[in-house]
C-alpha cells in the first residue's frame, strides 16, 4: 500500500475491458487476447481509469478462467511500465465454468477481484453465486490479501453482503460495484441507484455501471452524486447511437466530465490507499502467484 491519500471529491474510473460474452463480431475492437486486453488497460490508464476490470478468453476467444491467462495480461501490463490497479473477475463464465474454476485466478494474488454477491436470472442465463461459494470465495480472498470488489445487481445482493460482513467474513474497506440494467437485475435508474446507495454500510465505496445505453446516464448520476464509475466494453459496445467505440473513448469521454464536473481523477495510488491494497506487484510475483 502507498501512502496517498484520496480527496474526498476525486472520481475512480474504472475500466472493464471485455467481459464474457461480448465478441468481436460484435465490435472489433474488444480486446480478447491477453496483448490486446493489456494494451487496452495501458492505454485506458493513459485516458484517466485507475482501475482496470479484466475477463480473459481462450484461443478461440470464448471466456476462460485460465490463471495463466490472467498472470500473462498482469505481466504485459507491468512490463510496460503501467501502474493501473488489475481487477480480476471470478465470474467469467459463470454456467459454463465451475466453482472452482472461477476462483482460481485468486490464487495469482490481485489487488482486487470481483465478488457477485448473489444469483440472479442474467438474460436467457441463471448466474448462480451460492451461498456456500460466496463463503469460500471470501475465505480464500482473505488468505491471498485480495480486496474484494463486491458487486451487487438488486438489492438481495446488498442485502447478503451485510449479512457476510456480519459474519466476519468480508472486512473493510468496502468497495461496492453496483452493475444495473441486466435483465433479471435491478433496472437501471437513479431511483433504484439511489435506494441501493442507501443500503450500505457506513464509509463504504461505491461505483456504478449501466448496460447498455444506460452507461453513461449512470455514470453522470453517480458522478453528480458523489460515487465513482465503471465504463467499458464488456457493458456497453457503444459510443452513441450508430457508432461503435473503443475502451480508451468511453474513458476520454469521462474523464472530459468529470473535470468539467469538479471531480478530479483518482490516481492508481490513491485507489490503492483508499481500498487498502497491497502494493502493486511486480509481474514476475504476480504469475508465481
Amino acid at each position: 500500500m502507498t501512502d496517498a491519500p484520496l480527496p474526498p471529491d476525486a472520481l475512480i474510473v474504472s475500466v472493464a475491458t471485455t467481459g464474457s460474452w461480448p465478441t468481436k463480431a460484435q465490435n472489433p475492437a474488444l480486446p480478447t487476447t491477453p496483448e490486446e486486453i493489456a494494451a487496452d488497460a495501458v492505454a485506458c490508464r493513459a485516458e484517466g481509469a485507475a482501475v482496470a476490470h479484466v475477463h480473459v478468453r481462450d484461443d478461440a476467444g470464448l471466456v476462460t478462467c485460465d490463471p495463466s491467462r490472467y498472470a500473462r495480461v498482469g505481466e504485459l501490463v507491468r512490463a510496460a511500465g503501467c501502474d493501473v490497479v488489475l481487477n480480476l473477475s471470478t465470474g467469467g463464465g459463470a454456467g459454463i465454468t465451475t466453482d472452482e474454476e472461477r476462483m482460481a485466478p485468486v490464487a495469482l494474488s490481485p489487488e482486487l477481484a470481483s465478488f457477485d454477491c448473489g444469483s440472479l436470472n442474467f438474460g436467457d442465463r441463471v448466474f448462480v453465486n451460492s451461498p456456500g461459494f460466496l463463503r469460500e470465495l471470501a475465505a480464500r480472498m482473505a488468505a491471498h490479501g485480495v480486496r474484494p470488489e463486491i458487486e451487487c445487481f438488486e438489492p438481495g445482493h446488498v442485502w447478503n453482503a451485510l449479512r457476510l460482513i456480519d459474519e466476519g467474513l468480508l472486512g473493510p474497506p468496502f468497495w461496492f460495484q453496483f452493475v444495473l440494467g441486466v435483465r433479471g437485475g435491478s433496472p437501471p435508474t437513479v431511483k433504484q441507484l439511489q435506494h441501493l446507495v442507501e443500503m450500505l454500510p457506513a464509509g463504504a465505496r461505491w461505483s456504478v455501471c449501466g448496460i447498455g445505453r444506460a452507461q453513461l446516464p449512470l455514470a453522470l448520476a453517480a458522478i453528480a452524486m458523489g460515487g465513482h464509475v465503471r465504463t467499458g466494453l464488456e457493458d456497453n459496445l457503444w459510443y452513441r447511437k450508430g457508432e461503435l467505440a473503443t475502451n480508451p473513448q468511453l474513458v476520454a469521454r469521462l474523464a472530459r466530465i468529470a473535470a468539467e464536473a469538479g471531480r478530479p481523477l483518482a490516481t492508481p495510488a490513491q485507489v490503492r490507499a483508499a481500498l487498502d491494497l497491497r502494493a502493486a506487484p511486480a509481474a514476475a510475483s504476480m504469475a508465481a502467484g
